[in-house]
């Protein structure tokens, strides 16, 4: 049994103002798994202005200081990996392979992209009589989720620890023992006091006491589509820099060669992935109608294949994260029955002989862009297969979508591919399974603004200064 009570602040584990505490639950039994404390907002005010002080030092730090502190960072972060891993496969239920390895892996890989990013980038930059000067932009407020827990806190805390942020980190409360195991990391990597500050608690207390405080800066959040338009207001009166990384309905395009099988096959299982608990999930799979009648019984065996079970066993797939995302799901796959969607694999319920824990059916639907399961987020191990005329129409019904975060296509044409990709109206696309830290990432229209990983992801914390006159004309 896990206990977390103390909130690490200003170099230090520190209790609560007002000690209120939160059971954790173990998404694969249902049983209480350990504890957290809740900060108020009296914990945001006393890590905010932890921060505040810690600024004016920090932001002075040279780059080779705050490359020596990245990877004293690194050092501990390697030796507590597999430890980071355990957490992450017992807070939100991911399977072991899964959470000790490409869970961990994507927070060892945003620490080493942060640190080969800041040996080469150029703070100042002299353009005729004008020197371009990146400034870190001060305290930083970040707001994470469950889903992905080491990925999208790493590539958050180490790109602003890169480039001289100071910041205070809200883990998600439904998984926030991976970000306990991160502090103390950090804190064994000697971070100076004040730099890196942690509260634990409620998205609703602590995220919104973070986005109207006047000594914060930016926030940094990622997570719904709603929970980001009220920090968008909660932030107005202040005049932060609001950074937002939100839902998707990512199409996933294959295309007519004699490839289809197997890209079908990937698709359909990539989307069982994390048991389809990733915001930029190719959710929606497009395929030629001519070959759907092919693409159904490729697909449904993949996702027959896909096995379910108990996280620390041998299974390819956890449960989802919570009872109530258990049973969100289970209202979208009832909808997509309503609607006339044609269901070739999984449904409604849990899958046969697991009787506790929020398990969830890998589940296909064959549909139309129209559906409401292709028009939400689902967050849940459902795929809707659409159909697609042509590559016109491909395109058409990929960008038809008020989300625009993620894309993909596969297909052995790549100049084909290629041109798909640029007329698709999101921010990623990944070809053929290419995967790269140094590229950014980030949404179009209602997915959110901003973009996250590689030197792009440094942009996020800087402000940029004009110097005029700095050389002579």
């Amino acid at each position: 049994m896990r206990e977390y009570l103390k909130f690490y602040i200003d170099g230090q584990w520190v209790d609560p103002v007002t000690p209120q505490s939160a059971e954790v639950i173990n998404p694969a039994t249902e049983d209480v798994s350990g504890t957290i404390s809740l900060g108020s907002p009296a914990d945001v005010d006393k890590a905010v202005a932890a921060a505040r002080a810690a600024f004016a030092s920090y932001s002075q730090m040279s780059v080779k200081d705050r490359l020596d502190l990245l990877e004293a960072i690194q050092a501990e972060y390697l030796k507590r990996e597999e430890e980071l891993g355990e957490a992450v496969m017992e807070e939100m239920g991911a399977p072991r392979a899964l959470a000790c390895g490409f869970h961990t892996l994507l927070g060892k890989g945003h620490l080493g992209t942060a640190i080969e990013v800041l040996k080469e980038f150029k703070f100042e930059e002299q353009r005729g009589v004008t020197m371009i000067r990146k400034e870190p932009i001060g305290v930083v407020g970040m707001i994470t989720p469950w889903n992905w827990p080491m990925n999208q806190t790493c590539v958050k805390v180490f790109p602003a620890l890169a480039t001289g942020c100071t910041m205070v980190l809200k883990p998600p409360q439904l998984a926030p023992y991976s970000a306990q195991l991160l502090a103390e990391i950090i804190d064994a990597a000697g971070v100076p006091k004040g730099v890196f500050n942690m509260i634990q608690g409620k998205g609703s207390v602590i995220g919104e006491a973070l986005s109207k405080h006047e000594d914060v800066d930016m926030i940094s959040f990622t997570g719904s589509e709603p929970v980001g338009v009220q920090i968008q207001k909660d932030a107005a009166d202040t005049v932060k820099r609001v950074a937002l990384e939100l839902g998707g309905k990512s199409p996933w395009i294959v295309l007519d060669d004699d490839g289809l099988a197997e890209h079908v096959a990937g698709a359909t299982a990539g989307m069982m992935g994390n048991s389809g608990q990733t915001c930029s999930a190719g959710s929606r799979l497009l395929v030629p109608n001519a070959r759907m009648d092919e693409a159904k019984k490729v697909a449904a065996e993949a996702a027959n294949g896909v096995t379910v079970g108990d996280p620390k066993g041998n299974f390819a797939m956890g449960p989802v994260v919570s009872k109530s995302q258990y049973n969100i799901i289970q209202q979208y796959i009832e909808k997509g029955i309503e609607e006339g969607g044609e269901l070739i694999a999984g449904g409604p319920g849990r899958p046969e002989g697991l009787e506790k824990g929020w398990y969830v059916k890998p589940t296909v639907f064959v549909g139309t862009n129209d559906m409401v399961i292709a028009r939400e987020e689902i967050f849940g191990p459902v795929l809707v297969m659409i159909g697609y005329d042509d590559l016109d129409d491909a395109i058409a019904i990929a960008n038809d979508s008020m989300f625009g975060l993620g894309g993909y296509v596969s297909g052995k044409d790549l100049d084909t591919c290629r041109d798909l990709a640029r007329k698709m109206r999101t921010g990623a696309i990944w070809i053929n399974g290419a995967f790269d830290f140094h590229a950014p990432f980030g949404g179009y229209k209602r997915s959110g603004n901003g973009r996250e990983w590689g030197e792009m992801g440094f942009e996020e914390y800087l402000e940029t200064k004009s110097i005029i006159g700095f050389e002579p004309a």
